[in-house]
């Protein structure tokens, strides 16, 4: 091989080293700090950039994508000292390469210590029970501090996340004990609720439906009264009828002393039917109307066994007089009266 050919092998090696050196590719999301003879000179983004070869040297890579970084749980001590252990997850993103690798060391790292110490100053103003109830305000409160630090090193914090918080196992012990007093104190109260509920709907329905019966009972009352009153009313106009007819029947008839007598006869039976009539009073007149009576059936009697035609009705035997006697005076001729029917 001669001198000559070494040669341009050694100069094309050369400068495809030095075109080798020249040439950056940068990827998307990222970013490439370069330092000219080892102070900063340009930030190169994605794509294809062009640096000297062997001046410019590429200092750091950043990735400008969200991050998210959890941490590991930190015990941290609350108002009433008690040691509870808390995880976080910071979301970050870095918005200035440069500063993010010239003005602090390691970014991620100040972002931990800065994280912690924080935490420990808000949690040790809160109580137990509020650091559980409260995360919404104190990844607030953390949010805004980091972003405060952060922001110099050209870091922004999107969000903080308290992972988990984790008090000491006897504090859970007590807390479920009250959580299960609390239940049953909600489920004793919850069903006195709804046994008094019942019983005072179980009153409301009794004393509605007493009110509908009695108040039905009162209005069938008030029927049955009237429909009793309408019988009564319709059987005293029909006896009343009956009395009007039968002595307009009397009185047109004209009947005389021994046909009432026998007609007082037809009724003495009837009056004796009832089963509880113990004693029966027979008037003091009832042997003279029978005498009479005996007398009227002779004459009718001889009469017709003569065929002599019919006979005249006999008068009245001598002992039945044209007067009659009442119980609580002296005697006193007949009249009309003693004829005529009782009307009520």
């Amino acid at each position: 091989m001669t001198p000559t050919l070494i040669l341009t092998v050694v100069a094309i090696a050369v400068g495809a080293l030095v075109l080798y050196r020249s040439v950056r590719i940068v990827p998307q999301a990222t970013a490439d700090i370069i330092e000219r003879f080892g102070r900063y000179h340009r930030t190169l983004n994605a794509g294809l950039s062009l640096v000297v070869p062997f001046v410019d040297q590429v200092r750091n890579r950043v990735d400008l994508r969200e991050q998210v970084v959890p941490f590991a749980p930190q015990p941290v001590i609350t108002a009433e000292n008690l040691v509870v252990s808390i995880d976080t997850v910071i979301y970050y993103q870095v918005t200035d390469t440069k500063a993010a690798t010239y003005e602090v060391a390691n970014f991620l790292t100040a972002i931990e210590q800065l994280t912690v110490t924080t935490l420990r100053n808000i949690i040790g103003g809160m109580d137990l029970e509020r650091t559980l109830t409260s995360r919404e305000e104190i990844n607030t409160e953390l949010r805004g501090v980091l972003d405060e630090a952060t922001g110099r090193w050209g870091i922004r914090v999107n969000r903080v996340e308290l992972k988990a918080v984790d008090p000491p196992d006897s504090i859970k012990e007590a807390m479920e004990k009250q959580m299960r007093a609390d239940r049953d104190k909600r489920a004793s109260i919850l069903t006195a609720e709804g046994q008094k509920q019942s019983a005072i709907l179980t009153a409301e329905g009794e004393r509605t439906s007493a009110v509908l019966r009695a108040r039905g009972q009162a209005e069938a009352a008030v029927l049955s009264a009237e429909a009793d009153a309408k019988a009564q009313a319709a059987r005293a106009r029909g006896q009343a009828q009956a009395i009007a007819t039968v002595f307009k029947a009397i009185h047109e008839g004209k009947p005389d002393e021994r046909l009432l007598a026998y007609q007082y006869l037809q009724t003495l039976p009837l009056i004796a039917e009832g089963d509880s009539n113990k004693l029966w009073i027979v008037p003091s007149e009832m042997g003279k109307a029978l005498e009479g009576l005996g007398g009227f059936f002779g004459a009718v009697k001889s009469a017709t066994a003569n065929n002599d035609g019919p006979a005249p009705v006999p008068a009245p035997p001598a002992h039945i007089s044209a007067e009659t006697t009442d119980l609580d005076g002296p005697p006193r001729p007949r009249d009309e009266d003693d004829y005529r029917p009782y009307s009520p």
